[in-house]
C-alpha cells in the first residue's frame, strides 16, 4: 500500500486529523504524523502514534531513529504529504520556501504529490496575501480542497473556513494514489 505523511499544523480542525489517520491505516496505508508546534495545542502526539501506527515527528529532536533526518526519510518515502488542516501559516510558508518547522522543511524535500487541506477563519481565508499564496502552491501542482463553502466557524462566525469534511479528505488521498 501507500505510504502517506499526514502534515497536521495548528488549527482547532486538527483533532480531525486523527480520523483521517485512522481511516488510511484501516485502508492499509502506512501513515506518518508530522506535527507544527501549534498542532499540539490541538492534538497529542500520543492520539496520533496509536492511531497511525508509527511514531509522531513534531520538532527536530524527534529525528533520532537514524543517521538520516527523518525529514528527509519521510519527504523521499512519501507517495502523498497530505496537510490537514492546512493554516494560514503553514500555505505562507511553503508559498515562500520557508522551513521554521520540521513539516514544512520536509515539504520542501519531497517530491510526492501534495495535497493541502485548509482551514482558518474567513477574512484569514479570504485575504489577498493567503489568496496569493494559494495560487502559487496552485501552479506548483500542489491540490487545495476546501475549505468548505459555508458553515459555523470555532471563532463563532459564518462563512469559508471550515475544513472539509473527513470522508472527503480521506476519499481525496486515495484519489491521488
Amino acid at each position: 500500500m501507500a505510504t502517506i505523511v499526514l502534515g497536521i499544523c495548528g488549527s482547532i480542525a486538527a483533532y480531525k486529523a486523527a480520523d483521517v489517520a485512522s481511516s488510511l491505516v484501516k485502508g492499509g496505508h502506512e501513515v506518518h504524523c508530522v506535527c507544527t508546534p501549534a498542532a499540539l495545542k490541538f492534538v497529542t502526539p500520543l492520539a496520533l502514534h496509536t492511531l497511525s501506527r508509527n511514531p509522531v515527528i513534531c520538532t527536530m529532536d524527534d529525528e533520532t531513529a537514524d543517521w538520516m533526518p527523518t525529514h528527509i526519510t519521510l519527504a523521499q518515502k512519501a507517495d502523498v504529504l497530505a496537510i490537514v488542516p492546512a493554516t494560514a501559516n503553514t500555505i505562507a510558508c511553503m508559498a515562500r520556501g520557508l522551513a521554521p518547522n520540521v513539516l514544512t522543511s520536509l515539504y520542501l524535500a519531497t517530491r510526492a504529490k501534495v495535497l493541502l487541506f485548509p482551514a482558518m477563519n474567513t477574512l484569514m481565508w479570504e485575504h489577498k496575501a493567503t489568496q496569493e499564496n494559494v495560487q502559487i502552491l496552485l501552479k506548483r501542482g500542489h491540490d487545495i480542497i476546501g475549505p468548505a463553502e459555508d458553515g459555523a466557524l470555532a471563532c463563532g462566525s459564518t462563512g469559508k473556513g471550515r475544513l472539509v469534511p473527513v470522508e472527503q479528505i480521506t476519499n481525496a488521498i486515495l484519489d491521488r494514489l
